[in-house]
């Protein structure tokens, strides 16, 4: 059972909270992101329909896939600010990795080191 609202946690409760905040980073970037989202996210992405894309897809998409992770992470830690945070951070590695600036591995390692970070804010009891 997860020890929220509890800090600082225990070290047990830091685990078990970075094992719950990897698994929801896997459900979000990869089954619930879904081919669309992860296609339109991209600004670059240029359809081959006669039809226009809507204004600002790509934005549209990139937030509701970030909401998606920052849920998440509130949800796990019971912090509203760390979900808040997660939202700004997913969507500037996912902007620089769309662009070309990082590869895929690298975006995966910085986001899992996101939820590190947020597990040590709350084991060291920094975020009341």
């Amino acid at each position: 059972m997860f020890e929220l609202g509890l800090t600082p946690l225990s070290f047990a409760g830091a685990l078990t909270l970075f094992f719950a905040l990897a698994i929801g980073h896997a459900f979000a970037d990869f089954p619930l992101q879904g081919d669309y989202m992860a296609t339109h996210k991209n600004r670059h992405f240029n359809s081959e329909s006669k039809e226009p894309l809507p204004c600002c897809l790509w934005v549209h998409c990139m937030l509701a896939h970030c909401l998606i992770h920052a849920g998440f992470v509130w949800m796990l830690s019971g912090q509203v600010v760390l979900g808040l945070v997660e939202l700004g951070i997913h969507f500037v590695l996912d902007c620089v990795k769309c662009e070309g600036w990082s590869s895929f591995n690298l975006d995966q390692c910085l986001h899992y080191a996101c939820k590190a970070g947020y597990v040590i804010v709350l084991y060291q009891g920094w975020l009341a």
